[in-house]
């Protein structure tokens, strides 16, 4: 199902993919390079309204509007923000988890205690642009929430492998009192021979199912632990 969110920033949609009896919905961005059809977050939206969790893909207004270029991120998050009425009556009564890919889950960490979210799945988490040193870090927008935290990365992720994820995190919990929880809260699962797309590479040990398997299960299983708490 399509719906159409009108924004400040232009008109948006959600594509909603209805659990038959809901315990969750989860609610999922997408990257700058894609949209809501990107393997990972068709799979999600396949498969998990089966085991019981609503998946609702948001497509951000330049996306909507056939632009090449994402928005700024403050755009995204005014856009992603206004469209959160919906979404609630989308999903009337559910836990709410939030996440996306790539650019997506830097929104859903940026905005997850705006919109009252019980968790957040970040599907390749961009911690450093290619190419750049530690002082570009974005580690300090996967820290922001105070919910539990999954993170789905690759071992060959040019924006930070699932080990640099894993270390900086652990890190900051043990230099910045205000995030001594980090570890407890975010959990980093590695995708291996994967890359920022989540795309089995040459010599993985995972074939592109075996992959789409372990973003499903991971999610599932993250998903319905944090509804039930």
């Amino acid at each position: 199902m399509d719906v159409a969110v009108p924004t400040s920033v232009g008109p948006s949609r959600l594509v909603v993919d209805e659990a038959a009896d809901a315990r969750a919905a989860l609610w999922l961005g997408h990257g700058a390079g894609g949209g809501v059809t990107a393997v990972d977050l068709a799979a999600l939206a396949a498969r998990l309204p089966a085991l019981g969790v609503t998946v609702l893909r948001y497509e951000q207004p330049w996306r909507t509007a056939g632009k090449r270029v994402a928005a700024r991120p403050a755009t995204l998050d005014v856009a992603w923000l206004e469209a959160a009425a919906v979404v609630a009556k989308l999903a009337p009564g559910l836990p709410l988890l939030v996440g996306g890919r790539s650019a997506g889950a830097r929104v859903a960490c940026r905005t997850a205690a705006a919109v009252g979210a019980a968790g957040v799945v970040c599907l390749s988490f961009p911690l450093h642009p290619p190419g750049s040193g530690p002082e570009k870090s974005r580690l300090g927008e996967l820290l922001m929430p105070e919910v539990p935290v999954l993170v789905l990365q690759g071992d060959r992720d040019a924006f930070g492998s699932a080990a640099m994820v894993r270390t900086e995190v652990a890190e900051a919990a043990a230099t910045l009192a205000e995030h001594a929880s980090a570890t407890d809260r975010i959990r980093v699962v590695e995708i291996a021979g994967t890359d920022h797309g989540l795309r089995a590479l040459k010599g993985s040990p995972l074939t592109a199912r075996g992959v789409a398997d372990l973003v499903v299960e991971s999610t599932a299983a993250f998903v319905l632990d944090v509804a039930s708490r």
